[in-house]
């Protein structure tokens, strides 16, 4: 059975990314439903926007994906102001961790509940370079995660959370193997899956109909 210290041992290996798991091919997701995509996972969605909105838009990211942090520094900004703010789009951000370090991010981010969720994915986002990518990636996370108001206790007391570590790799697991998610970023976009680093013109030509104008 896989326990958190897995995330621990592959933590302490600098710089060492896991091997991919053999997901399910990405042909599961054209069986997708509405009620597949509403199920939440043990810690719930953290939802951002109007819950009457006439979109709805879910992300499967990994914090270490490098695709995914271009995403949240290019589009994501102006997709927050154009059309979450503004009623039109209702977003949440579940976890798709690729390796250890990106469940750890994730575990992370659910420390706190959900107040912190977004401030610390998008922290680890902005930030990816200088945590994810070092020879001494733990220690890099953790002085990061000081600036969020962790100390070292709190920090490595996270990481040992079994019940965060299990809840996030259900998300994890379950677009695998239900959703046929296979890659990050991955979208769905009222029911309808987008894959990659979408550019916010990209997200105009599919968002604008939906939206109305």
């Amino acid at each position: 059975m896989t326990t958190r210290r897995t995330v621990v041992q592959g933590l302490a290996v600098a710089g060492v990314m896991a091997a991919l798991p053999g997901f399910p091919s990405a042909a599961f997701a054209q069986s997708t439903t509405a009620a597949d995509l509403a199920v939440a996972g043990p810690l719930g969605d953290v939802w951002m926007g109007k819950e009457d909105a006439k979109v709805t838009m879910i992300e499967y990211a990994s914090m270490t994906c490098s695709h995914c942090a271009h995403f949240h520094e290019k589009t994501w900004p102006t997709l927050k102001s154009k059309y979450i703010d503004s009623g039109k789009v209702r977003f949440t951000l579940r976890e798709f961790p690729l390796d250890p370090l990106a469940t750890a991010g994730f575990m992370l981010a659910r420390c706190d509940g959900n107040d912190k969720y977004y401030a610390i994915t998008d922290l680890l986002f902005d930030k990816q370079r200088e945590w994810a990518f070092t020879d001494k990636p733990v220690d890099a996370l953790s002085k990061l995660m000081k600036q969020a108001g962790f100390t070292q206790e709190k920090f490595e007391a996270c990481l040992k959370n079994q019940q965060i570590y299990d809840a996030v790799n259900w998300v994890k697991d379950r677009a695998a193997e239900k959703l046929g998610v296979n890659s990050t970023p991955t979208f769905y976009i009222n029911g309808q899956v987008q894959r990659g680093a979408l550019s916010i013109e990209e997200l105009d030509k599919i968002l604008t109909p939906l939206v109305g104008g």
